[in-house]
């Protein structure tokens, strides 16, 4: 869904549902060639040995500078673009903008960035304090330890009901027969360190059953502390000794002052604990399984050993009650003589903790009304995964620190995954799309996280963008899919995780900005918002520029005003049509035979969008850069309809479609191919019956929609009623649950695209691509024309179809999905799946931006 294609080829469910074929090779060290020495040991010879070894020296020395300068001269140019892949754009940083600086930047230092594990603490610092929860389920009479959020697990559900983004959220996760309910809060006193202090509340419940009642129906809870920097953590001496002392742990860091972690509680908990020293923070639940499986063979018991190593950086403390019982874990900074550390602690536990998550609940409700007023709109329920959107959304957002990897070829004859080079040490502040299968940074869905998340706080809106623009190299290039750091890459496949800087992505952070410049022209900031987004739009704006001319230099087709994804396979012999991963639209039926005469309709409405957006921001203030002009020049070809008809419309059909080498006639076989030692095996192998030719592409689709939601069709003309009629077609695209993504009557509906391979975007519902149908939809319903009316219609029954659709999908299986099935509506792929999906908050709202 993203990165390598929508997901890096979706290394997501594949690496859970099946195995992937392993077309693509491990990636491998360089071979460095070693010199041995001979020594000669007779002394007689010893003095013209020497001399020998100087000019052997020499000649050696000569040799190597003329190889390598040979080698220079052969491959300057490949050497120079090695360099420039992971060379930053030379151009300030927009995050080093003040408005990111002082009382922004502290405000949202600590936070729920670590998506990836049901509840985690970090700081937005590469080498943090981090704070995370463990437990103890059970299933089918077994135990087993939760931590990373993983689909295995079988939640019945969990997420966060309540978020705003900065210093307070509630999640609810229910694991069998146990109901855990986790809920942050963050404060900044005057006695503060950097960053304030925060507590956790765990209230946990255990439904009765004969299996945990003969274990009490006790809750094994795991609160850690780590230090990402190695830093050793201090154990209190009254860790045990609960009804005398709270403090359970304490520290330093330079960032934060002394600090002090508090476990307050009314229960009777029995606690234990264990230190470890490890440089893997990801790795922490096999840590404390190891500490707990010693414990349980020597005394049969599932406590922590209550062992301490005075270098541990890990601090683990096993808090066992019977349930139902609620805990508060109080973090006090800037820990010094004066610091009324005693009055703070009460202040984040118990009942004025009570009160203050009471109060922000209130306020999370009462934001919520004011942004997207559906009050009035949907009932009750609609309105509760309304909230769960939003929420998860800002509960997703993440932090992540490292170094992406970039395929880049060694020679013209090597493939780009036998060598690849480090990105710069990068950081970067993002939402994600889902928790169990990417926690991680995806371009394209970025863009489409935004539309919601400005409408929320337009400060953490800008940072997220800033830090993605801040990614670029000085090419103009954004790696699409971001795996920073040990707990990121700790969830992909190996063969997934590489870079390709010829490859891009949907450039849909433009749709955001277009939103922000449409919102600064209809006055719907205040002015300090206002002051933020210019100072942002002017700095960002080189990096724009560098990011369109990108797009138009390394993804143009040979027509002026053509466009083509880079990229796709042309030698596969296992994939029925050769996948378009950086279009994000992963399988979705392209040209069958991949060529330079490829026009690809989204490409171009993509780029149609960033020109236009570019020409608004510079008109917006009055810029006067040279060149600056050519965008409302390339915004005008490529919103010429005439042009467009004549490179991308079928007359007969009606539709809109790609152009390329194509033969419908391709099918997938068995035959006998031999691998490794001419072993035989049966494959799946793509067979060709005709030969291709140039020609429009016939498959209606999503992307056959691109000219409607670019809105080029003038609103009186009649190919413009066709579009309704491909939307409206039940036999074509619409269903009772949404849009599907192709058309029934396609050759390739459904259809496998390897023997791996389910079928992805070849039928199945997306959100957001029904958001920005929704949204076109509701440009024309407000249009003069003669599909006015019809427009209207078919939006209130789109809309209201969606809508009924995922809620019920929520209430029936506690998540909002990836995708939904376009028969039954059921939802598929990926649960958890708060990103994109997320967009159904805004079709609730009627939120379109422009219109």
């Amino acid at each position: 869904m993203t990165g390598g294609g929508r997901r890096s080829a979706r290394s997501r469910i594949k690496s859970v549902d099946s195995k992937e074929d392993d077309d693509v090779g491990n990636t491998k060290p360089n071979l460095k060639l070693r010199r041995g020495r001979s020594r000669v040991d007779d002394s007689a010879l010893r003095i013209l040995n020497v001399n020998l070894k100087v000019v052997l020296g020499f000649t050696f020395l000569a040799f190597v500078i003329i190889f390598f300068t040979i080698q220079h001269l052969m491959h300057p140019v490949e050497e120079a673009q090695r360099a420039r892949v992971v060379t930053p754009f030379p151009a300030p940083k927009i995050m080093d903008l003040p408005q990111f600086q002082g009382e922004h930047k502290e405000s949202l230092y600590w936070g729920t960035y670590r998506p990836q594990v049901y509840f985690g603490v970090r700081t937005r610092t590469p080498r943090s304090l981090i704070a995370g929860l463990m437990w103890i389920g059970m299933k089918d009479e077994r135990y087993f330890m939760r931590h990373v959020c993983q689909d295995s697990d079988e939640l019945s559900k969990y997420g966060w009901t309540r978020h705003n983004g900065r210093d307070y959220g509630q999640q609810l996760l229910v694991d069998q027969e146990m109901t855990l309910e986790t809920s942050f809060l963050k404060s900044k006193g005057v006695d503060s360190g950097y960053g304030g202090d925060w507590a956790v509340r765990l209230e946990v419940q255990i439904q009765k059953t004969r299996w945990n009642d003969e274990f009490q129906r006790n809750a094994n809870l795991f609160f850690y502390l780590a230090d990402e920097d190695g830093n050793a953590l201090t154990l209190s001496q009254d860790t045990i000794q609960m009804q005398q002392s709270s403090l359970v742990a304490l520290g330093s860091r330079t960032d934060i002052g002394g600090w002090q972690l508090h476990i307050k509680s009314k229960a009777d908990l029995e606690v234990h604990y264990s230190g470890f020293r490890t440089p893997h923070i990801h790795n922490l639940s096999d840590l404390v399984q190891e500490n707990l499986s010693d414990q349980a063979v020597k005394f049969g018991l599932l406590r922590l050993s209550d062992t301490y190593d005075d270098s541990s950086n890990v601090l683990v403390f096993q808090l066992l009650g019977r349930t139902p019982f609620e805990t508060d874990l109080v973090f006090v900074t800037g820990i010094g003589e004066n610091s009324r550390v005693e009055e703070r602690i009460s202040s984040l536990s118990g009942v004025m903790l009570t009160n203050q998550l009471k109060e922000k609940q209130g306020e999370f409700d009462a934001k919520f009304e004011s942004c997207f007023k559906l009050a009035d709109k949907l009932d009750s329920e609609s309105i509760i995964v309304g909230k769960a959107a939003i929420a998860n959304m800002l509960g997703g957002i993440g932090y992540f620190y490292g170094q992406s990897k970039i395929s880049v070829p060694t020679n013209s004859n090597a493939k780009n995954h036998d060598n690849f080079l480090l990105y710069w040490p990068a950081e970067l502040y993002t939402a994600v799309p889902s928790r169990p299968f990417f926690p991680r940074g995806f371009l394209w869905d970025e863009g489409f996280h935004q539309l919601l998340i400005w409408r929320w706080d337009i400060h953490i809106s800008l940072d997220i963008i800033g830090h993605w623009l801040d990614l670029m190299n000085i090419n103009g290039w954004i790696p699409r899919e971001q795996i920073l750091g040990a707990e990121a890459l700790s969830k992909v496949p190996e063969e997934f995780v590489l870079q390709h800087p010829s490859n891009g992505n949907p450039p849909t952070l433009f749709l955001v900005l277009r939103d922000l410049v449409h919102g600064m022209r209809k006055n719907k900031f205040t002015v300090s918002e206002s002051n933020e987004i210019t100072s942002f739009l002017e700095r960002a704006f080189v990096r724009l520029e560098a990011w369109f001319q990108w797009f138009n230099t390394t993804q143009s087709g040979k027509e002026v005003g053509s466009y083509y994804w880079h990229g796709r396979d042309n030698k596969t012999i296992r994939e029925l049509n050769p996948k378009a991963l950086s279009s994000g639209f992963d399988d979705y039926p392209r040209a069958s035979h991949p060529t330079e005469d490829e026009r690809h309709l989204d490409l171009r409405c993509w780029m149609l969008l960033a020109a236009d957006c570019m020409d608004s921001i510079s008109k917006l203030f009055e810029m006067k850069q040279t060149g600056v002009e050519e965008y409302g020049s390339m915004a005008k070809l490529l919103s010429d309809f005439a042009t467009l008809n004549q490179m991308h419309f079928d007359y007969v059909r009606g539709a809109y479609f790609d152009f390329g080498n194509h033969t419908e006639k391709v099918r997938l076989s068995w035959a006998e191919v031999k691998v490794g030692n001419n072993h035989p095996r049966r494959e799946l192998i793509r067979e060709v019956l005709e030969r291709p030719e140039l020609k429009l592409v016939p498959h209606i689709g999503y992307v056959s929609l691109f000219p409607l939601m670019a809105r080029i069709i003038p609103p009186e003309s009649w190919i413009l009623g066709k579009q309704l009629d491909l939307i409206s077609n039940k036999s074509i695209l619409w269903t009772d649950f949404g849009l599907r993504s192709l058309s029934k009557t396609s050759s390739l509906y459904m259809k496998r695209n390897t023997e791996h391979d389910p079928p992805y975007w070849r039928g199945p519902i997306w959100m957001n691509m029904n958001y920005m149908i929704l949204s076109a939809l509701h440009h024309y319903s407000l249009e003069n024309g003669p599909y006015r009316e019809r427009a209207k219609a078919i939006y209130d029954d789109l809309r209201s179809n969606l809508i009924r659709n995922v809620v019920q999908n929520y209430y029936q299986t506690g998540y909002l999905w990836e995708q939904y099935d376009q028969k039954q509506g059921k939802g598929k792929g990926a649960r958890l799946f708060t990103g994109w999906t997320s967009l159904l908050l805004l079709i609730m709202a009627e939120a379109y931006g422009e219109s």
